[in-house]
């Protein structure tokens, strides 16, 4: 039975749940693609010993083939690894543009690969927002967390491949003493913090959601961050400085200021350019950007971590109107996420 493609977290969970009815069941996971496979490095798809699945590995190419593989390892208590191809001809008749292939970690959750206690701190670590990487031995199936950002030295021949794969959020093969091991990283979210419950802020919002991050406004000024303005919006309605010591900068965040008020957007841009958040973006023209950085260049802020304000903000597509600039600021948000 085919169940809609869902979240990461979400088929982790299921996969939970089937071993708690005392269920078999195998976790499934795209570890290398070719060509135009339509699912990236480290979609997974979980499988019951029933056939029963949830998730995706190919959006619908070879999951039938998959789920027998899967329950072929349940049965045999060993992981396996398997390679599909799609032919240009074949990937038509699936509704894909061209064809690809893909590689496939086929891995039993039980003592044979992933194990329950393993399996349940990957889905803590996913609602607790840590960052950890879960490295999955491509021959045994073994699996293991590693916390690269923590410290963590348990095995030093992955953890700067671990810590590169969480910075960079992206899933990754690499060798190690004991053979090839796919890192695949459960990251933190990213979040959006606008400073300034303007009217670009309104037209941003949804758009941040809509991208899967989390958006949080900032603005002390009660008139402004309103439930009314911002229904169902995280909001911190205190002085920026504050706020963002509060909130914590990480490498999973990004700041956008857009009040054009020095009191408001000076210091969390002070505070932004002397942490470590992958976007900062600032509201103006280049003549009041321009003043901007004499101001906090008096605070103590260098030309190097100045230069990390994107500003004017957003990328340059000739946008107008406040729901033109706010697609302008999420493009240039997920461009440097990604880039």
């Amino acid at each position: 039975m085919l169940h809609a493609m869902t979240g990461t977290t979400e088929i982790l969970r299921q996969l939970r749940d089937w071993r708690n009815e005392g269920h078999d069941a195998a976790l499934c996971t795209v570890v290398s693609t070719w060509g135009s496979a339509p699912r990236p490095m480290g979609g997974h798809m979980a499988v019951r010993d029933s056939g029963d699945f949830v998730g995706s590995v190919s959006g619908g190419c070879v999951e039938a083939a998959v789920v027998d593989e899967a329950r072929g390892s349940m049965a045999a208590s060993a992981a396996r690894v398997v390679e599909y191809g799609v032919s240009d001809d074949e990937a038509w008749a699936v509704g894909l543009a061209c064809g690809g292939r893909v590689r496939i970690s086929v891995v039993p959750v039980g003592d044979a690969g992933l194990n329950d206690d393993t399996l349940q701190a990957v889905i803590q670590s996913r609602d607790t927002h840590d960052a950890i990487v879960l490295a999955t031995w491509m021959e045994t199936g073994a699996a293991k967390i590693l916390r690269p950002l923590d410290g963590d030295a348990t095995d030093d021949s992955l953890v700067e491949s671990a810590r590169a794969a969480l910075l960079a959020d992206r899933a990754t093969l690499a060798e190690s003493a004991t053979g090839e091991v796919f890192l695949r990283p459960h990251n933190r979210p990213v979040r959006v913090i606008i400073v300034g419950a303007a009217h670009v802020s309104q037209s941003l919002v949804p758009l941040v959601t809509t991208a899967g991050f989390e958006a949080i406004v900032v603005d002390p000024r009660a008139a402004f961050a309103t439930e009314e303005r911002f229904p169902g919006v995280r909001m911190k309605r205190s002085w920026p400085a504050q706020a963002l010591a509060e909130l914590g900068l990480n490498h999973r965040t990004a700041i956008v200021t857009v009040t054009h008020d020095p009191k408001l957007d000076d210091p969390a841009l002070l505070a932004a350019v002397q942490s470590e958040v992958f976007y900062i973006g600032a509201l103006g023209s280049r003549r009041t950007h321009a003043a901007r950085c004499e101001r906090l260049g008096g605070e103590g802020a260098d030309a190097a971590a100045l230069e990390r304000i994107h500003a004017p903000i957003g990328l340059d597509i000739g946008a107008r109107t406040t729901e033109e600039i706010a697609v302008s600021i999420i493009a240039e948000i997920v461009q440097e996420l990604r880039g």
